[in-house]
């Protein structure tokens, strides 16, 4: 049975609820990843999503702040939740589909302006959640898995709209990169996105400050969706909604999609 899923930092699910349900209808994913919700799960506003169809939901949620939801057309089954690094950060959750898939949906910290741990905190924190993800995936392999979300690391260079300039730039330092990957090779993840898009500069997130982001396109492909070997050649017609971005009031993140044969 074919599924398509979608990935998108919404930047507060509450504030932009009317957007969640423009991209239901107008897209119609039969799963989509939300990150940074920003709502506590019994604030997220189901009502209008089990309206567009969409009567599954798993979620974890804090006041103000972070926030992961998976909203689905097919049953879901909760299969919990990691808090790598001991943030105390609604950061993960995982469900699974009724063909056996499990959807990992993730919202790695971003790491704040300083790519030095020695003097930024929250670098720090990052650099730690991502090798706790590695830890995880070594001791635990995944299988038969998607893993989504905003990962908050753009890893190569035609996943940014200038490599030289961003690599003292928080997403792209080669430490984050190298992190990523060790991430990514612990659970023998392939990055479904480009496999279906081998070639040329892609991005998901395009910056508030930029007066034109469209016309600046000064982008990062922040994104993600990962899946295990076993499933991943099931995969197929990546896109980033770019469109999404423009619509009014936006997040500053795009969805990603993939559709898979399962």
């Amino acid at each position: 049975m074919p599924f398509t899923l979608a990935t998108w930092n919404i930047n507060s699910v509450r504030l932009r609820e009317g957007l969640v349900c423009k991209l239901l209808e107008q897209d119609a994913p039969d799963v989509l990843c939300l990150q940074e919700c920003k709502s506590p799960v019994d604030k997220i506003p189901v009502e209008a999503f089990h309206a567009a169809g969409y009567t599954h939901m798993v979620a974890r949620g804090q006041k103000g702040y972070n926030g992961v939801a998976i909203l689905s057309k097919l049953p879901l089954e909760d299969v919990g939740d990691k808090d790598f690094a001991a943030l105390g950060h609604a950061r993960h959750v995982a469900a699974r589909l009724p063909n056996g898939v499990t959807i990992h949906n993730f919202y790695v910290p971003a790491g704040g302006d300083k790519p030095d741990r020695e003097v930024n905190v929250k670098f720090g924190q990052k650099l730690d959640y991502l090798t706790g993800m590695r830890d995880w995936f070594h001791a635990e392999p995944p299988k038969k898995a998607i893993l989504v979300g905003d990962l908050n690391i753009a890893p190569r260079e035609d996943d940014v709209w200038d490599h030289k300039k961003l690599l003292r730039v928080v997403s792209h330092t080669p430490i984050e990169v190298a992190h990523l990957a060790e991430t990514q090779g612990a659970g023998n993840w392939v990055d479904i996105t480009r496999q279906d898009i081998p070639e040329g500069n892609l991005y998901s997130w395009w910056s508030y400050r930029s007066p034109d982001w469209d016309a600046a396109d000064k982008g990062r492909r922040l994104d993600h969706v990962w899946a295990t070997p076993d499933i991943s050649n099931a995969a197929h017609s990546s896109r980033v909604s770019r469109a999404v971005r423009g619509w009014e009031q936006p997040s500053d993140h795009a969805p990603v999609f993939a559709t898979f044969d399962l």
